[in-house]
C-alpha cells in the first residue's frame, strides 16, 4: 500500500524522535518542537511553489522530496505515519473532490 521507501523513511524518523538533539538533524527539529517543524514545511512549501513557477522540472521534484520528508517529520511529531495518509487517499479514491470537501462541512 504504502511505497517501501516511505515505511523505511518513517522508521527511520521514529527512531529518531526520541535521539539526542546533536545526533541528527532530525532529532534537533524534534528537539525544537513543533514550531520549529511547522516553520520547516512552510519553508519546503514555497520553495515547491518557486521551482514550479521557474519551471525546473528537477527542481521542483527535489523540492517535493524536501516537501514530503519534513511533512513526514510533522506527521511523525504527532504520532502518525504515511500509511495514516494513504488510507485516508484511499478512502477518497472514487469519490468527487467537491463532495468529499462538502462532506467534511456541511455547510460549505
Amino acid at each position: 500500500m504504502t511505497p517501501d521507501v516511505l515505511k523505511s523513511i518513517a522508521d527511520t524518523l521514529e527512531a529518531r524522535r526520541e535521539a539526542a538533539p546533536q545526533s541528527s538533524y532530525v532529532a534537533s527539529l524534534f528537539h525544537k518542537g513543533e514550531d520549529a517543524i511547522l516553520k520547516k514545511v512552510a519553508e519546503e512549501a514555497a520553495e515547491t511553489l518557486m521551482a514550479s513557477k521557474d519551471k525546473d522540472k528537477l527542481h521542483l521534484v527535489r523540492e517535493v522530496a524536501d516537501l514530503w520528508f519534513h511533512t513526514m517529520v510533522l506527521l511523525t511529531y504527532h504520532g502518525l505515519r504515511p500509511e495514516d495518509v494513504v488510507m485516508e487517499l484511499h478512502r477518497r479514491e472514487g469519490i468527487s473532490g467537491l463532495d468529499e470537501k462538502a462532506s467534511r462541512n456541511p455547510t460549505a
